[in-house]
């Protein structure tokens, strides 16, 4: 699919399954958007690396992207940097959201000195990361480590009452304009945000499910 600019609207993106098979499509994905440009972003995954979620979470916020996110299924673990870094951020009743501490594997067997390594950065990456995700939710740090540790599921109701995301109920969801809110009423929360046009051009971005984690 051509990477130029369409006149019909802004481009769409379906984030499904593990963020780090899709990472190089998905990078490639947003840096066709042009900066300042709209697209809307669909998320049912699971999670994945911690770095392909900064990455992703950074390309948005350093090309200043007015992105729309959509928790159609599922938005837990690693998915939740790059969704927290749109500006308008949309749940229904039955999304849900995993909020956990980061976890870390190796494929290979390491030294205990590098395993000591591994674990000094991984828990200073977690704390920073922790920060981070609360910050881009606009909520205190205190209160999502409560969500953080020992870890819970948040359905997409909660997340709007916590004033991080607008809800919409399902039998409404087909009156929601990408773009703005509802062709009827939307949901007030600080997550609000209107931008303009009709997106109509979709990049679906498939990859298989795997275990849930953020490393």
């Amino acid at each position: 699919m051509s990477d130029c600019a369409d006149d019909d609207g802004p481009v769409e993106i379906a984030i499904v399954g593990d963020l780090t098979d899709s990472e190089s499509e998905l990078t490639d994905r947003l840096l066709g958007i042009e900066p300042g440009g709209e697209c809307t972003i669909y998320f049912d995954s699971p999670g994945g690396s911690p770095y392909c979620a900064v990455s992703l979470m950074t390309l948005i916020k350093l090309r200043r992207l007015r992105a729309t996110g959509i928790v159609t299924g599922e938005c837990s673990s690693a998915t939740l940097w790059p969704f927290a870094a749109c500006q308008r951020r949309i749940v229904t009743p039955f999304s849900v959201l995993l909020f956990h501490p980061m976890r870390w594997q190796s494929e290979e067997n390491v030294g205990l000195a590098e395993a000591s390594e591994w674990a000094r950065h991984f828990g200073q990456l977690e704390q920073d990361m922790d920060t981070l995700l609360a910050h881009l939710f606009g909520v205190p740090t205190e209160f999502m480590r409560k969500w953080i540790i020992p870890g819970r599921y948040v359905s997409g109701r909660e997340l709007a009452e916590a004033g991080m995301a607008e809800l919409v109920e399902l039998d409404q969801i087909h009156l929601v304009s990408i773009n703005g809110a509802t062709s009827e009423n939307r949901s007030e929360t600080t997550n609000g945000h209107n931008t303009a046009g009709t997106a109509r051009r979709t990049t679906k971005v498939p990859a298989r499910r795997r275990n849930r984690r953020r490393s």
